[in-house]
């Protein structure tokens, strides 16, 4: 974990937080075999535009977005690094204001919806998205977090 530019709550508590988001978003995926690493970075709305722009040819900041280290097949063996996650605190906070709720429930969204992102979930068609909000309302539940999706 590595805390780069905005304002985040404290260290302790974004472990905290990003430990509950992958352990509840690992447990609702299904079985996973073998150990791995991941990476979270909190960093700000300036890092996240450029990584937004770099990769996906996207010029703006954006909440969340996830790098695989590998091509991870659901159902294999997860690789030794499974990739990183990259939060920006600006657009995460102007989000949790805008739609009414807590930052820390919506930062914990968006640590599980990048941890699902890492082991091969997608939102790209709507049969993938159904797929994919189904698993993070359900890791929310787990973590008694209203569905954000409501």
């Amino acid at each position: 974990m590595s805390v780069r530019a905005g304002h985040w709550p404290s260290a302790a508590a974004l472990k905290r937080l990003a430990r509950q988001a992958v352990d509840a978003g690992a447990a609702v995926a299904g079985p996973l075999a073998g150990a791995t690493e991941l990476s979270v970075v909190f960093s700000g709305d300036a890092e996240v535009k450029v990584l937004n722009a770099g990769w996906r040819g996207k010029d703006k900041p954006t909440n969340v977005l996830s790098f695989p280290a590998s091509a991870y097949r659901r159902g294999t063996e997860l690789p030794p690094l499974l990739g990183d996650i990259v939060l920006a605190s600006e657009t995460v906070r102007r989000e949790a204001v805008l739609e009414g709720k807590p930052l820390e429930h919506h930062l914990t969204h968006l640590l599980v919806h990048g941890f699902l992102h890492l082991l091969g979930y997608d939102h790209e068609t709507e049969a993938e998205a159904v797929e994919m909000e189904t698993l993070e309302r359900r890791a929310l539940d787990a973590l008694a977090i209203p569905d954000p999706y409501a």
